[in-house]
């Protein structure tokens, strides 16, 4: 029913639940592990965002019956996801039935209807984590104004090829229903996400197009004009799904209504194309007609992305829903430009986007991923090794991750054989990736800032979601020019951040139900009263807090968690926490905390620590160096293969294969590498990778062995020995690598079976560069 990868990964997931579960500090109900790890998933693809667990049924078996496992909450109160969870948890993949689906979509609905009248909240205890939100459904004025769709989303473990239910109108309300199952789980970590497709010819709407006569590798533009009311009709549906990623990240797009665009339709609808100046739009692929005696025809779009005229997509539909007002004489002018380049296919629609936008408040650099700091963090982090943890030798990275999509670009790309993707995998842990909202999470929550007499940022913006807070982050707290002691903080903030979650825990052995607003809070408080003291280095260097840090956590967790719960108003905790007024009386209030107990994690100003800066150019030698180690990772043979197969091919230019052939003799007589050969190389690499990958998974056949190591040597101090010996000459490990070997070969360390591993892949490297065990 299901094939080898997507096995793997529902057996990993399964596993990933059953060790959440088992954790001393974590601990937890397999069904709201699984409800936590796939919202993760979707929010990482842009699906949904601000998506919190919280459980709420009663009822079940019954007519009136529901249940809910999560929801979101977008800031601009637009749409809303509920997600009820179908949970399987079988050895196997299970299959889900028709009838599964039908329940849960019942008990969605029936949650919504009942939230949506106050006197469903009045039964919810206001300790409950969905009381904020039952509250928020029945009595926010703005929600009621702004909402616009509800998708009811169900999350399985197990695989749904039915129908989806029928979506439904609840209070005034469209109810559109998603069955998220393992495969599109599955399908989201691979692609990233899953491309909207719009059919317009089997919707009944006209594109009439003309085809730009511009021919290029990149991009083929098109002029469309769309109707108004196909236009209205898919942002019901899509929202903001409708809107590239980095637009409605940076402009904090929030739906509302222009007055100049509302009085046109009202007023003079036949001049609205006159007077609007349309929709900058892209896709990945269109399907065009061309009506003979007509012209051209768009009928079909993969990906619609508005890089630009959101504002005008969401106007012209709120006049059309609330203002009631006919749209069918409504016509936007659309530039289409449909990427054929797919290897830079983010790249392309980012650039696009960022240049339709810089009309906006946002500066350009600010509107993507691509402005100097970021580009910057990403460098350190790829440069900068980690202290190894206690206990063991290995060091690894914190992978920075400035763009979505990144982390699994890398590893598809450093991981072309099984030896180099276990080698990604210990020296880059999936847990130490940070993303740019984690970014502005962990930092606006550690210090507040102020602009004049303004306070612009504090944990009360962190808790008003990624979105508000990253644009914050962006505005106020973003340095010009990281350097390495700027990024080895901001990895000890992460520990920290991420060492107070683990330390609240999740329920049922879990502080409270507040832990997206306590965390933040704690951590503020922390720095605020120790004057942001606390010993930063000391975190940095030992990858983790101390016991003592750890034990005065879980107490200042337990007391600003009270201090919150005690003073909102009205036991809106979530909506206090978002208010200024909630971190200033938390600052004020005396919570009988001994903060002179952890003096000793603070910074020792009697011996000041002297922190080497790293220069910029000693960075880029750091990445050359790199580099360098990933040409010299493919053995010269498979080099002669790439030339002979882009000479046949035509794939490489002659530059391409001329350079190939001379990285293959460098490797050979153990020469250095030209600036040209090694950029050359990595985009050689790229182009196998994209169109040849097999060859390079012949690079573990070419090693003095038929077969991996780990299968036919058996791992052995004398080995370690030989390793070591043959390395002093060759020097084809890196420093802490054959410090790691040395240490093994002297008797320093033990030869755990940890140990053995890190040897099969040092085994491997040196194996790949003429080392013979015999």
């Amino acid at each position: 029913m299901e094939n080898s990868e997507l096995s793997k990964f529902y057996t990993s997931i399964q596993q990933e639940i059953k060790s959440s579960q088992i954790s001393d500090q974590e601990g937890g109900i397999q069904e709201e592990i699984f409800t936590q790890i796939s919202i993760d998933l979707l929010a990482d693809a842009g699906e949904t965002e601000n998506a919190r667990v919280a459980f709420d049924a009663k009822s079940l078996g019954t007519k009136n019956q529901h249940k809910i496992n999560a929801y979101a909450e977008p800031d601009n109160y637009e749409t809303i996801d509920l997600f009820i969870t179908i949970f399987k948890g079988g050895d196997d993949i299970s299959r889900v039935s028709k009838d599964e689906i039908d329940t849960a979509a019942k008990r969605i609905a029936n949650f919504f209807r009942k939230a949506k009248y106050k006197d469903y909240v009045n039964e919810i205890e206001e300790s409950s984590p969905i009381f904020d939100f039952a509250h928020t459904l029945s009595s926010s004025i703005e929600l009621k104004e702004n909402l616009i769709r509800i998708n009811g989303i169900i999350l399985t473990d197990g695989i749904y090829p039915g129908e989806i239910p029928e979506n439904l109108n609840i209070a005034g309300y469209p109810l559109n229903y998603r069955v998220i199952d393992i495969n599109y789980l599955y399908n989201i970590t691979e692609k990233s996400h899953i491309p909207i497709q719009i059919n317009f010819k089997d919707e009944g709407y006209n594109l009439p197009c003309i085809i730009s006569p511009s021919i290029n590798d990149d991009y083929q533009s098109y002029l469309a004009i769309i109707p108004g009311e196909a236009l209205a009709k898919i942002y019901e549906l899509y929202g903001s799904r409708l809107l590239e990623q980095n637009v409605r990240s940076f402009l904090l797009f929030n739906g509302k209504i222009n007055k100049g665009i509302r009085n046109t339709i009202i007023k003079e609808p036949h001049m609205f194309l006159a007077f609007n100046n349309g929709l900058a739009a892209t896709a990945e692929e269109v399907i065009i007609e061309n009506k003979n005696g007509s012209g051209y025809f768009i009928n079909w779009v993969k990906d619609l992305q508005i890089v630009n005229g959101g504002q005008t997509t969401a106007s012209i539909y709120h006049t059309w829903k609330k203002d009631q007002k006919d749209i069918s004489g409504i016509s936007v002018q659309m530039k289409l430009s449909v990427i054929k380049n797919k290897k830079n296919f983010s790249g392309i629609v980012s650039q696009i986007s960022r240049y339709a936008n810089t009309q906006n408040k946002v500066s350009e650099s600010d509107l993507s991923s691509n402005n100097p700091f970021h580009i910057e963090l990403e460098k350190l982090s790829r440069s900068i090794w980690a202290p190894p943890q206690k206990g063991s030798s290995v060091q690894t990275k914190w992978f920075y991750e400035r763009a979505r999509g990144q982390y699994k670009n890398a590893r598809i790309k450093e991981g072309f054989t099984k030896s180099r993707q276990k080698a990604f995998d210990i020296q880059n842990p999936k847990n130490q990736m940070i993303t740019k909202e984690d970014l502005a999470k962990y930092l606006n929550s550690w210090q507040e800032l102020w602009d004049g007499k303004k306070l612009v940022i504090g944990p009360h913006y962190v808790v008003r979601g990624n979105q508000k807070n990253y644009v914050q982050f962006v505005n106020f707290n973003s340095i010009k020019k990281p350097d390495n002691i700027y990024f080895e903080d901001l990895v000890a903030k992460s520990i920290l951040f991420r060492k107070a979650e683990k330390i609240y825990g999740i329920k049922p052995n879990a502080i409270g139900d507040m832990r997206y607003i306590t965390v933040p809070y704690t951590i503020a408080l922390l720095g605020y009263k120790t004057s942001y003291k606390v010993d930063l280095y000391r975190i940095w260097k030992n990858q983790s807090i101390s016991d003592n840090l750890s034990s005065f956590l879980f107490e200042l967790l337990k007391k600003t968690e009270e201090f919150i719960k005690s003073n909102a108003p009205g036991s809106l905790y979530g909506e206090w926490a978002k208010k200024e007024d909630c971190w200033n009386n938390l600052k004020e209030a005396d919570l009988e905390v001994d903060f002179s107990g952890i003096q000793q994690e603070f910074e020792d100003n009697s011996k000041p620590q002297q922190r080497k800066r790293i220069t910029e150019d000693e960075t880029e030698k750091l990445q050359v160096s790199e580099d360098i180690e990933k040409l010299k990772a493919i053995p010269f043979e498979i080099w002669k293969k790439i030339e002979d197969w882009g000479r046949t091919t035509e794939l490489l230019t002659q530059q391409q294969r001329d350079t190939a052939y001379h990285i293959a003799l460098r490797l050979k007589n153990n020469k250095t590498f030209s600036e040209y050969e090694r950029t050359t190389g990595l985009k050689i690499i790229d182009i196998i990778i994209d169109k040849a990958p097999e060859m390079l998974f012949e690079i573990e056949e070419n090693t003095t062995l038929s077969e991996n190591p780990k299968d036919t040597i058996e791992i052995t101090k004398e080995v370690i020995q030989k390793i070591v010996q043959w390395d002093k000459k060759n020097k084809k490990l890196r420093d802490f690598e054959f410090k790691f070997m040395l240490e093994l070969a002297e008797g320093r360390k033990e030869l755990t079976e940890r140990n053995k591993l890190i040897v099969k892949l040092n085994l491997n490297k040196v194996m790949a560069h003429g080392f013979k065990v015999l």
